[in-house]
């Protein structure tokens, strides 16, 4: 009973997060020239960082990024006040808490969920060290251990018709992390700024993004120049469904950019497609090159063990597989905002010119 009464008192405590100024935001020199999905504007004391909706018109959250150590100013823009540093976050996918170790902010992150999903040496040493939380489910965050951590912020990536209602009543500011939504790698990768912003690196984060645009140029430029475009297919099925990337996503953007042909360019959609195997069949058969992105997958033998149908397409026929294992690469958390390192590999996997890779191994 005691912990409960406790429990609620915590809860009724947490200082609110938002600000109801209805003083606009100016237009401002916006900091953000990729991205499609998020807009920076730097102010006199404050940062104001907007998230575009990715399903539909509008705004999906406005953030006003504030130092800790400044007074709050007087009048404000409306939206969420971020307190800057983060020192005492909640991250929901090993994607943020990777870059914020790249920062040099690792010590900001104190809690995560779906723990059985890290691999991150730091992570992992800091849940068995008790300095990082383990919050429960991302689909079902344990609320008490999320009111006993007390973040100064929850980053998560919000999906369509999401909610997040049971958090939202804290009064913790959530940071919508929609950068996986975004249409091109460079666009995704430049997130790193308001990532970088939130943990008071914004000198590093724009000197990632700097590094990661001057050698993506560099190989797409190389690609462009090259003779050689091989029809490209991807992932594999896993419980009857097949998804691929659709045709304004990202990753068909690093397919194209690397040099290939992906068969599904022509499709709208910048989130996956959901394929029965017959449908990937009739419009991937005769792909060139086929790249595997799973757990446990190393050899042609595993590939036909794990649906038997694998074999009907020529890439299987002719040897030209290429796996990466998630496990052990790493491959999630580094390309999102490295995806000048996926576009090398898929250069040379294409042009058949090089067997090491950074992320990928020919299949055996």
């Amino acid at each position: 009973m005691k912990q409960f009464i406790f429990t609620i008192i915590l809860a009724l405590t947490v200082v609110s997060c938002t600000t109801t100024s209805q003083q606009d935001v100016s237009n401002g020199n916006n900091m953000i020239t990729e991205a499609k999905l998020l807009t920076m504007e730097q102010h006199d004391g404050y940062t104001v960082a907007t998230v575009a909706n990715p399903w539909g018109d509008g705004v999906m959250q406005r953030y006003v990024l504030v130092p800790v150590n400044a007074q709050l100013p007087d009048s404000l823009p409306e939206g969420t006040v971020v307190r800057t540093p983060l020192s005492n976050a909640l991250v929901y996918s090993a994607v943020h808490s990777s870059l914020f170790a790249e920062l040099g902010s690792h010590e900001a992150v104190k809690g995560i969920v779906d723990a059985q999903y890290y691999t991150d040496s730091l992570v992992l040493k800091g849940l068995e060290a008790g300095t990082i939380a383990d919050c429960g489910s991302s689909m079902a965050p344990t609320i008490e251990k999320v009111i006993e951590l007390r973040p100064d912020g929850i980053l998560l990536s919000p999906y369509q018709d999401s909610n997040f209602e049971q958090l939202e009543r804290l009064n913790i500011p959530l940071i919508m992390c929609a950068d996986y939504m975004e249409q091109t790698p460079l666009g995704r990768a430049e997130w790193v700024k308001f990532y970088g912003a939130l943990v008071g690196k914004e000198t590093e984060a724009e000197q990632l993004y700097n590094q990661v645009v001057a050698d993506y140029n560099k190989v797409k430029t190389e690609c462009a120049q090259g003779t050689h475009h091989p029809k490209v297919l991807t992932e594999t099925i896993i419980s009857g469904v097949w998804n691929v990337p659709g045709g304004k996503s990202y990753m068909a953007q690093i397919i194209k950019d690397a040099g290939g042909i992906y068969p599904w360019a022509d499709d709208d959609h910048s989130g996956s497609l959901s394929l029965d195997f017959n449908q990937v069949l009739a419009v991937a058969k005769d792909a060139d090159v086929w790249l595997v992105k799973s757990f446990g997958i190393h050899s042609y033998e595993d590939l036909k063990g794990q649906y038997d149908l694998n074999d009907k397409f020529d890439a299987f026929s002719n040897r030209k597989v290429y796996v990466c294992d998630t496990n052990t690469t790493h491959l999630y958390e580094r390309f999102p905002f490295h995806p000048d390192l996926l576009l090398k590999d898929y250069r040379d996997i294409f042009q058949g010119n090089v067997t090491e890779f950074t992320f990928f191994a020919p299949c055996k």
